[in-house]
């Protein structure tokens, strides 16, 4: 997901089908982050988008209030650090295994080429 700022707030309103005003009032409950400019404009991102949507879907479909959309929002947000991290750690973890084998190879494995057993004429 591209997380680029590029839409202004009338825009990214208008792309979402929801009232500026609304993007304002999830910026205000902490449900959206949309980066600054240096001119305090706000800016959001396709990542934005997305989450306003799906804080759309979670309102008008399941029939959340806001404290219940805060409270799937940052579920959501700590399974995606979760998610980060698991795939960092077997990162991690397949390198060390690497290195390992790498090492044994290396060292207590060493490779001689084989001995004729077969005389040359």
């Amino acid at each position: 997901m591209d997380a680029r700022p590029r839409y202004m707030i009338s825009i990214a309103a208008e792309l979402v089908g929801m009232h500026p005003q609304t993007l304002r009032i999830y910026e205000n409950k902490g449900l959206i982050r949309p980066k600054r400019t240096a001119g305090n404009t706000r800016l959001y991102s396709e990542a934005d988008l997305e989450r306003l949507r799906l804080i759309q879907r979670l309102t008008n479909e399941l029939g959340l209030n806001l404290a219940g959309v805060e409270h799937v929002l940052r579920l959501q947000d700590e399974l995606l650090r979760m998610r980060r991290r698991l795939d960092r750690m077997e990162r991690e973890m397949r390198q060390a295994i690497n290195e390992v084998h790498r090492h044994y190879r290396r060292e207590l494995v060493p490779w001689k080429p084989p001995v004729d057993l077969i005389p040359k004429h």
